[in-house]
């Protein structure tokens, strides 16, 4: 049950028939995807600039903790809390917090030996593998923590030593809620949300103009393939793209071709019915007169007749055939090898007549566009003709003439034809010696498979007497030439 017109196809072949919907679908799928990572990549970028520079705010702070950090008379360690600027550091739980802890070379770390007043009776305790420790003096170290509310911290470490105090190091943490930051991070994240949500549906809509735009073209196309059908005009009209017009030429080309077969076909019918006309009414009247019992019925006529009718017939059928193959690609028959072949059949055939045969090929392998049938008709005829009426040389050249065109000439030392009689021997039963056997379709068939292969065919008296016949056929060259 074949599937009914335009049907959604399923299955591992499920993609929309539709170019439109296609193209329209691609396009919406590769807008959102450049949107969706355009998004994620500029949020990740804004936060990444945002902790950077609240980082940079962290440690100048740190080092101004580094600045304020001394000793008393007694030797204890001490920081002056007015003399820190950010009001925050005086505010229990505020979000921005500092701590220092000792190390001495020997012994545990004490913990918080000085604090903000921020962090009340709490401690900052970031995560074991992230304590800077006395081997990282000088060198600052960011990590994350939770805050005494449970906040999520970014903070900073750096272990400081002084000559006041041997033997001991001292870690000064410094940390601030990243909370704000955060903050500020989704609510960009929403903007641009909305902001690529927008520029979504413009682009979609872009997209969806673009294709209706692209594809003008193959509806009306569409419209001269149904004024084709309808009869209405006999070829595709109008201005394409370059990217269609190819397709246009080409199918202009094939609705002419067909044109002419059909026509060749018609002209072919009235050929055959108008040839076979005349020897069906002989036959019929001979018919009629043996019936009546008027004559015995002429045995050597009606034979005659029926000759005619089947020399007609095979004409018109190999014609037929090298016009319905002439076009099709890739047809190409070696020249030099069908030559030999038939010299090896007339050698046999005129074996009695010891005519000398010389082929001469300017160059090797070369190739007749076209099938190998054809090729031996037109040579065929040729190489009878010069067999029957050759003295005693026969002269074959081969060569290639203008680009794409193949020249043989095929030479004897016969008679030749008197100059007013060339072009009547082209036509159909012409016969110039009724003593000779034949038809008197030979040169006909040459004349008639020449001209459907768009060559030429020339006959010309030779000087020094003789006929020379030359063919001029389209050539078959390889393939990347």
């Amino acid at each position: 049950m074949k599937p009914e017109k335009g049907a959604a196809l399923t299955g591992a072949n499920a993609l929309p028939r539709s170019l439109r919907v296609r193209l329209l679908w691609g396009s919406v799928a590769g807008i959102a995807l450049a949107l969706l990572v355009s998004g994620v990549m500029l949020t990740k970028l804004f936060k990444e600039h945002v902790v950077g520079q609240f980082q940079a705010a962290l440690e100048r702070q740190l080092d101004q903790l580094v600045t304020e950090l001394d000793f008393d008379a007694g030797g204890r360690l001490r920081v002056d809390a007015n003399a820190m600027l950010d009001p925050r550091l005086l505010k229990p739980y505020s979000g921005l917090y500092w701590q220092v802890d000792a190390l001495p070379e020997h012994g545990e770390a004490q913990i918080a030996v000085l604090r903000s007043r921020s962090l009340w009776d709490s401690e900052l305790a970031p995560e074991p593998d992230t304590l800077a420790e006395a081997s990282d003096a000088g060198r600052l170290r960011v990590a994350g923590a939770r805050g005494p509310a449970g906040e999520s911290l970014l903070l900073l470490q750096r272990v400081v030593s002084w000559a006041d105090a041997p033997g001991m190091h001292y870690r000064l943490m410094l940390a601030g809620d990243l909370r704000f930051n955060l903050d500020a991070t989704h609510r960009f994240g929403m903007a641009l949300a909305w902001v690529l949500g927008l520029l979504f549906v413009v682009l979609a809509l872009a997209g969806l103009a673009q294709v209706g735009v692209g594809l003008r073209p193959l509806q009306e196309l569409q419209r001269g393939l149904r004024r084709l059908r309808e009869g209405s005009a006999e070829r595709l009209e109008g201005l394409f793209p370059q990217e269609v017009q190819p397709l246009v030429d080409d199918f202009n080309d094939v609705l002419q071709t067909n044109a002419g077969v059909v026509e060749r076909a018609r002209t072919q019918a009235g050929n055959l019915a108008h040839a076979l006309k005349t020897p069906l009414a002989v036959l019929e009247n001979e018919a009629a007169r043996a019936q009546s019992g008027a004559d015995p019925m002429d045995i050597e006529l009606v034979r005659e007749q029926l000759g005619q009718v089947r020399r007609h017939v095979d004409w018109h059928m190999q014609r037929s055939r090298a016009a319905a193959a002439r076009r099709l690609p890739g047809r190409h028959t070696g020249v030099e090898p069908c030559i030999a072949g038939l010299l090896r059949v007339f050698e046999r055939v005129f074996a009695e007549r010891q005519i000398q045969v010389t082929l001469t090929s300017a160059e090797p392998g070369l190739r007749f566009a076209g099938e190998q049938q054809d090729l031996q008709e037109i040579l065929g005829n040729l190489l009878e003709n010069a067999w029957k009426w050759a003295g005693s040389e026969i002269r074959i050249g081969l060569a290639r003439g203008r680009p794409g065109w193949l020249t043989l000439q095929i030479e004897d030392d016969g008679p030749g034809i008197a100059e007013a009689q060339l072009d009547a021997v082209r036509e159909r039963g012409v016969r110039l010696d009724e003593h000779t056997p034949g038809s008197g379709l030979g040169l006909a068939i040459v004349q008639d498979l020449v001209q459907l292969h768009e060559g030429e065919l020339h006959l010309a008296n030779r000087p020094q007497g003789g006929l020379c016949a030359t063919v001029i056929l389209p050539e078959a060259r390889p393939a990347g030439n």
